[in-house]
C-alpha cells in the first residue's frame, strides 16, 4: 500500500513537471521514462566501519544483456541505487552486497518513452561521424559551453536552489547547453594575486568559503577520515536541476590550479572521493568526466610529480566504475595529444592570436575525435575585474568563439562575471549602468548552427584569404566567416573549382543581432567575384550563407 501512494504520489508530480530525481524506499517494482534519474533507496541492518570502501552493486538485466550499477552510501546507513536508462522495456534487477538489508534485493524496472519534450539523452559519439557529439537520440549535441567553476557554491545552504534556478534558465534561455565546472574548489590561482586595490563584492565572491568542503573539516583544516555527504546532497541537486534545464554538466573533478587541500594523489582518501563522484553521479544523462582541470601544468607537477600517472588510473579506474561509459577527457591537452586512445574527445587551452590556424592544426591532427578547445583567451568583461585573460571585448570574444567553429571544433564562453570565484546569478537585473553580458550574441549563433547543422559540415581553407569557410557538400552549403573590418573574399575561384553554382542563392547573418538580409540569386557582379557588396560592414561580423550548390564530380 506505502508504495502504491509513493507512485500515485510521483505520477501526480510527474503530471505537474518532471521530477529532478525520482525518489523510491526499497521498492518491488519502479516506472520511469527514458533518461530519467532514480534514486532507489535501502537501508542496511548493520553499521559498516568502512561504508565507502564497500563494493555494493546492482546488476540489471534485459534484452540488451547486463549492467552492473554500483549502488553509493549515503549516509545513515542507507544506499542508494541510482538508475537511469536510455532503452524503453523491462528489466530486472538484484542486488549484489555482503550487507545484510541490500544482499539479494530484487526489483523490476519498466521504462517508457521519452515525453519530456527538449530532452535527448546522455552525449555520445559516432563511429560515422567521430568529429561531432551526439545525443542518445542521435540527434546532434551542438556542444555550447560555458564556465561556472563555482557553480556547486551558489546556493550553499539554501536547498530551494533559487539562484541557481535563475542562472540555468538564463542560459538556457540563450542557447547555453553545458557547464563547465569544478566538484570543488578553493582560493584563486597560485601564480596569480589578485590586486588587493581593486574592489571587493562578497556578495558575488564564492572562492574561499570554510563552511563547503567536500570531506569533513574545511579546506583549512581538513578531515580525511570520511566523505562530507551533506556537500554531495547539495551537489545532487544542483546536477539535477541542470539536467531540468537540459544542460551538461562537464565535471572537473580535481582542480589543481587552486589552493585546495586536495588528500595525497592515489591515499584512501583520494580513491574515496573520486569513487565517490563515479558511482554518485554516473546515472544522470547530463554528465561528462573531466578527470582534472590544468592537469598537468607546473601547478599539478608541484603537487604530484606523477601526475600523468596518476590521471592514467584515474581514467581506467573511471572506465571500470562506470556502467554508462559517460565521455571522459582531461582538461589537458599535452595529456590528450599524448593519450589520445584514453580520451573521448580532445581538451585544448588555445590563446593564439591565429587562432583559426591552431584550431585548424588539432581538428587535422585527429580526424577520429571531437576537439574542443575548452579555454581560447576570450574572457568577456564584467562590472568588475575578475581575470581579464587575453580578451574582454565582448565582440573580440564572440569572434574567438566562431573561429573555433570554423575550425571544425566546439568552444567555450567565458563572462567575468561568472567564472572562477565569482558568480553574477542575474546579470540583467543589476543597476542601469553596470555592463551586462551579451549571452544574446550566442543565442544567435546557437540557432544558426542548429538549423543548418554543423555536424554536416567542414572547415575549408581553399583560395580564403581574409575569411573563415565551412563547406557542406552533401547539402549544397557553403558558409563563410567575414569579420567586420572584410569587405570581402575571393569565395568565386573555390565555387569555380568545386561546385555549379548557377541555381545558387545567397543570404548574410548578422553574428551579433541575429538578423538575416534577404534570400537572393547569388551573381558576381565583378570579374574577381570577391567586390560584391556586403551588409553590417564596420557594424558587426557577418556570415555570407550560400545555398542550393551542386558538387561537381
Amino acid at each position: 500500500m506505502k508504495a502504491l501512494r509513493t507512485l500515485i504520489l510521483l505520477i501526480f508530480i510527474g503530471q505537474l513537471g518532471f521530477a529532478q530525481i525520482k525518489v523510491w524506499k526499497s521498492p518491488k517494482s519502479i516506472t520511469s521514462q527514458q533518461w530519467e534519474v532514480n534514486d532507489l533507496i535501502y537501508t542496511a541492518r548493520q553499521s559498516i566501519e568502512t561504508p565507502f570502501k564497500e563494493k555494493v552493486f546492482a546488476v540489471v538485466t534485459s534484452g540488451e544483456g547486463e549492467q552492473k550499477v554500483p549502488l553509493f552510501y549515503n549516509g545513515g546507513n542507507q544506499w542508494v541505487f541510482r538508475y537511469s536508462s536510455a532503452k524503453i522495456g523491462k528489466k530486472s534487477f538484484v542486488i549484489q552486497s555482503n550487507i545484510k538489508g541490500l544482499k539479494g534485493k530484487k526489483g523490476r524496472i519498466t521504462i517508457t518513452e521519452n515525453q519530456k519534450k527538449d530532452r535527448h539523452g546522455g552525449i555520445v559519439l559516432k563511429k560515422e561521424n567521430p568529429r561531432h557529439f551526439f545525443y542518445e537520440d542521435g540527434s546532434h549535441y551542438f556542444n555550447l559551453a560555458f564556465e561556472c567553476d563555482w557553480l556547486y557554491a551558489l546556493d550553499w545552504g539554501n536547498e530551494d536552489l533559487p539562484k541557481t534556478k535563475h542562472l540555468l534558465g538564463l542560459l538556457n534561455e540563450n542557447g547555453f547547453n553545458q557547464i563547465v565546472m569544478n566538484v570543488y574548489a578553493y582560493g584563486l590561482d597560485f601564480d596569480w594575486v589578485r590586486d588587493k586595490n581593486l574592489p571587493k563584492h562578497p556578495e558575488h565572491d564564492y572562492g574561499e568559503r570554510e563552511d563547503i568542503y567536500p570531506f569533513l573539516g574545511s579546506n583549512s583544516n581538513p578531515d580525511y577520515s570520511s566523505i562530507n555527504i551533506n556537500f554531495f546532497k547539495h551537489f545532487d541537486k544542483v546536477v539535477a536541476q541542470m539536467h531540468q534545464h537540459e544542460i551538461i554538466s562537464h565535471l572537473m573533478i580535481y582542480v589543481w590550479n587552486k589552493r585546495v587541500a586536495w588528500p595525497k594523489a592515489g591515499s584512501d582518501a583520494d580513491n574515496m572521493y573520486y569513487d565517490h563522484i563515479i558511482k554518485r553521479y554516473q546515472a544522470f544523462p547530463n554528465i561528462i568526466w573531466d578527470v582534472s582541470k590544468e592537469a598537468t601544468n607546473k601547478i599539478a607537477v608541484a603537487q604530484n610529480k606523477n601526475v600523468v600517472q596518476h590521471i592514467e588510473e584515474r581514467i581506467e579506474r573511471t572506465r571500470d566504475l562506470d556502467s554508462y561509459n559517460r565521455l571522459l577527457s582531461v582538461h589537458a591537452y599535452s595529456f590528450c595529444r599524448s593519450h589520445k586512445e584514453d580520451v573521448d574527445f580532445i581538451s585544448t587551452q588555445d590563446w593564439k592570436m591565429s587562432l583559426h590556424e591552431s584550431m585548424l592544426s588539432a581538428y587535422n591532427l585527429f580526424p577520429n575525435k571531437p576537439v574542443f578547445n575548452i579555454e581560447h583567451g576570450g574572457y568577456e568583461e564584467s562590472p568588475y575585474e575578475i581575470f581579464p585573460g587575453g580578451y574582454s571585448n565582448a565582440e573580440a570574444c564572440l569572434r574567438r568563439n566562431y573561429m573555433c567553429l570554423f575550425a571544425g571544433t566546439y568552444t567555450t564562453y567565458y563572462w567575468q562575471g561568472a567564472s572562477w570565484n565569482a558568480i553574477i546569478h542575474n546579470p540583467f537585473e543589476q543597476p542601469e549602468g553596470v555592463y551586462k553580458p551579451k549571452y544574446e550574441y550566442f543565442k544567435h549563433m546557437r540557432k544558426l548552427f542548429d538549423t543548418l547543422n554543423f555536424e554536416n559540415f567542414e572547415p575549408v581553407t581553399k583560395y580564403n584569404k581574409r575569411s573563415y569557410n565551412l563547406t557542406n557538400k552533401t547539402e549544397g552549403i557553403v558558409l563563410q566567416y567575414l569579420p567586420k573590418e572584410i569587405h570581402s573574399d575571393d569565395i568565386k575561384r573555390y565555387l569555380d573549382q568545386e561546385f555549379d553554382y548557377s541555381k545558387a542563392t545567397k543570404q548574410w547573418f548578422n553574428t551579433l543581432t541575429g538578423e538575416f538580409s534577404k534570400e537572393e540569386k547569388m551573381i558576381f557582379p565583378h570579374k574577381y567575384g570577391f567586390w560584391d557588396y556586403r551588409p553590417w560592414r564596420h557594424e558587426a561580423d557577418a556570415i555570407l550563407i550560400i545555398k542550393n550548390l551542386k558538387p561537381k564530380q
